[in-house]
């Protein structure tokens, strides 16, 4: 069986089922109604992201069995994705509290990372630093914040799954680059299946993609940058790099809440990309803006840190610089 074979099959299964879970949305009013926090304004089934799910984590097991994926990797990513996307699933149907949702993105990332290994060594400026048993505990913080911002930073069409494809195929780009090959179907993969559910989702949307879809989403991203370091330490930089216009923006607005003493876990629509989408009236401009920044800027810097021309920590911070300044630009948090 060719990867491209399976790929193309991962986007077919995540197009028809996004169209069933539409119907499904529509039949039993699973949909998302606009008030003064919507970025949207028509009502909306949600739930379409359950597609990008189910593709991506029954294709796993295949990719193990082909000898192209490491069995504990599957547990892994399998155990805490399923785990995260029922949670978020729940909460797409009636409302968890946050400190439950909190507990259980912690059990998954815990779940994941051990089967993974923890965090593996870092490479940071020039050095390799082991963290042990503290780089676990951040590496938990980092796979549920990532998890958590994934979930904030889906508020208008399109975005939150251009964004997911952007980064997988310049993640794949990068192993090829690096001639491991095969390393590179599992982002392809995500990227296939995000691909079959964005037909469905790109501007203006027919269904949104709702918690169980993008929390996974920031989960398997996670998960993927700390395997990517277990092959080479510098590359966990280079997807913190390409996940850049989601972790600045998510990250300086919950900043600028807590700052003001707001609830962060209340829903808001001060993101920088919203502020963005009202000034200008477009939810598909936004997205292909950052679809542009992703491939422009944030890819390109990846791949000077991946080759070694850039110390990690030296190009997210040059990679993240502009990003800050447009986050600032368009009020993050404001």
């Amino acid at each position: 069986m060719s990867s491209g074979l399976i790929v193309a099959v991962v986007f077919m299964v995540a197009f028809v089922l996004t169209w069933v879970l539409r119907r499904y949305a529509l039949a039993s009013s699973l949909m998302d109604i606009p008030n003064e926090r919507s970025s949207h304004s028509v009502a909306t089934p949600r739930g379409g992201g359950v597609a990008i799910v189910l593709s991506f984590l029954l294709v796993l097991p295949i990719l193990a069995l082909l000898q192209w994926l490491p069995w504990p990797v599957v547990i892994g990513i399998v155990g805490a994705g399923a785990g995260v996307a029922v949670l978020g699933f729940l909460d797409d149907h009636g409302h968890i509290a946050a400190r439950w949702r909190l507990l259980g993105h912690f059990s998954s990332a815990a779940w994941a990372l051990y089967w993974l290994g923890g965090l593996p060594p870092v490479l940071v400026l020039g050095y390799v630093v082991d963290f042990g048993v503290i780089g676990h505990v951040l590496a938990a913080l980092y796979v549920v914040w990532l998890l958590n911002l994934y979930n904030f930073m889906d508020g208008i069409d399109g975005l939150a799954s251009v964004e997911a494809i952007a980064v997988c195929v310049s993640g794949a780009l990068m192993y090829v680059y690096l001639d491991a090959d095969i390393l590179a179907i599992v982002p392809l993969t995500l990227a296939a299946a995000v691909a079959g559910f964005v037909c469905w989702n790109f501007p203006p949307a027919k269904i949104f993609m709702g918690d169980a879809g993008s929390g996974f989403l920031g989960l398997i991203l996670a998960v993927l940058s700390l395997q990517a370091a277990w092959f080479k330490a510098e590359l966990v930089w280079c997807w913190i790099i390409l996940l850049g216009v989601f972790v600045v923006d998510a990250t300086l607005t919950l900043l600028r809440r807590l700052l003001r003493g707001e609830k962060v876990y209340e829903a808001h629509c001060s993101h920088a990309y919203q502020n963005a989408a009202r000034q200008f009236r477009s939810h598909k401009a936004v997205t292909l803006i950052v679809l542009g920044v992703n491939i422009g800027w944030l890819l390109p810097m990846a791949l000077l840190v991946c080759t070694g021309y850039i110390d990690g920590l030296v190009g997210l911070i040059i990679a993240y610089f502009p990003l800050i300044i447009l986050a600032m630009k368009f009020k993050a948090g404001e």
